[in-house]
Order: structure tokens, then sequence, then C-alpha cells
């Protein structure tokens, strides 16, 4: 992928408590490609040697779009279409939309990126906006949507406290009157070379989102990005409450 922001190897600043120490702060970009290919292999360019991320922003300002390499297995399938008669109307419509997280002060803009000609998959261009994946769900539908953007780019991206989420807090999409209210159920770590890293991205029974993050071991290894990280940060919710009631959104389509 090709990006447009410059890059820094990062810079300190000061500690921030989340829980009862420091987490590792993340960087780069946020969803990983051999986390939709069955991560056949580790993320190339991984250091021999981890260590932990800095105490301060290690990755403050560094964009290791490095993360991102070429898929190695077939492309995921698209969500199947829904079984049930009439059709499930998208209660957002088409993107873009609104992403509202109170708890950590998020407010960003959501739109549509799918894959590009070389099977990598496309993210956002800024460090505020956020990806939606085209063959993931439509939020509001019934199933998996999936959500990624940056922790950092020159500064603090859209998703630099995602890891201050707890279970219960609350996140909303919003479109065109309609508001989608989804409660935090998990937030996690996860190897890319872990077995299940592809179970958070594969369609639910449920109406669920999933955003994806680095997170993990920081691992400086010079050259154009400065270092990578080790793991993905997963946070799921479900949905609870559309408003308008359902009937009132199609209706409305």
């Amino acid at each position: 992928m090709n990006a447009d922001a410059g890059y820094d190897r990062p810079t300190p600043r000061p500690r921030r408590r989340w829980l009862h120490r420091l987490p590792l702060l993340v960087s780069g970009l946020v969803v990983t490609a051999a986390l939709l290919a069955a991560l056949a292999g580790a993320i190339a360019g991984t250091a021999t040697g981890s260590v932990d991320e800095p105490p301060s922003v290690a990755r403050f300002n560094a964009e290791p779009d490095h993360i991102f390499d070429p898929y190695s297995a077939a492309t995921p399938s698209p969500t199947p279409a829904p079984t049930v008669a009439p059709p499930i109307v998208p209660p957002l419509g088409s993107t873009p939309f609104q992403l509202v997280i109170p708890s950590i002060g998020v407010d960003a803009t959501v739109n549509a990126f799918g894959l590009d000609a070389n099977l990598v998959p496309e993210v956002p261009r800024n460090g505020q906006e956020v990806a939606w994946y085209d063959w993931s769900s439509q939020p509001g539908t019934g199933s998996n949507a999936v959500l990624a953007g940056h922790v950092t780019w020159s500064g603090a991206g859209v998703f630099y406290s995602l890891d201050q989420l707890t279970a219960g807090d609350q996140i909303l999409l919003l479109s065109g009157g309609v508001e989608l209210s989804y409660t935090v159920e998990e937030n996690f770590l996860i190897n890319p070379e872990d077995p299940s890293a592809l179970a958070p991205m594969k369609p639910t029974i449920d109406d669920t989102i999933t955003i994806i993050t680095c997170g993990g071991t920081y691992s400086p290894t010079g050259g154009r990005f400065g270092g990578q990280y080790s793991d993905r940060r997963i946070v799921r919710a479900s949905l609870n409450q559309m408003t308008p009631a359902p009937d009132a959104v199609v209706a409305a389509n």
C-alpha cells in the first residue's frame, strides 16, 4: 500500500495509566493482511529480539505500513447474503457513517474499503478516518462488521486510546437519524501467528462489530518505519439497541 503521510521515528511522552500499568502503546496501520490470509507466515521484517514498548510514546510518530503484506492464501469470502425474507435493509444506508466512542473521545467518519489489486487491504489515508471492510457484514444487518483505523499518523490517531475500552463501554454508529448502540464485550491482543487469529473476522450469528488495531511488543527495527508490533488489538461489541426501531428504519429506506 502507498502512504501519503511522513514517517518519523518514535519519540517519548509521559506515561498514561490503564488499569495497573501502561499498556504497550500501539502504532501503525491497523489491520494486518496476515490475519485475513490465514496468517501464513510471520509479519515481514520482525526483529530478532523484541523489547517491550518504551513507557513513553515509543511509536508516536511511526507508521509501519510494512505490516500489510500480500495475501498468501485465498481472499476471504464475502458474508453470505441474508436468507430471510424480506432482505435485511442496512439501517445506516451506504457509507459514510459516524463512529462515536464516548469513553475515549472518538468521533470519526467511516468509509468503505476493500482489497487493492495486489490483494492487500486498503487502509485509511489519514489518522482520523475509519475503514469498514466491504467483505464483512454491514452494521445492523445481523452479522460481523469489521472496522479498522490508525493508532498514530504523525501524532495520535483515531484508535490511540482503544486499549482503554472495557466491557460495558458503549460504541455508537450513526447515519441519517439512525443510531446503532453496541456494548463492548472483549478487548484483547492476539498474535498474528495464532491459528485462531482469523476468528474475529468471520461472520457471527449475532450483530457484532470488530475493531482491529496494532498492539503487543514493540520491536525497533530501524529503517523507514522505526519498528513494528507483535500483536493485534481486537475489540468486539454486540448490538443492544437500534434507534429508531428496526421497522421504522425499513420503512424509511
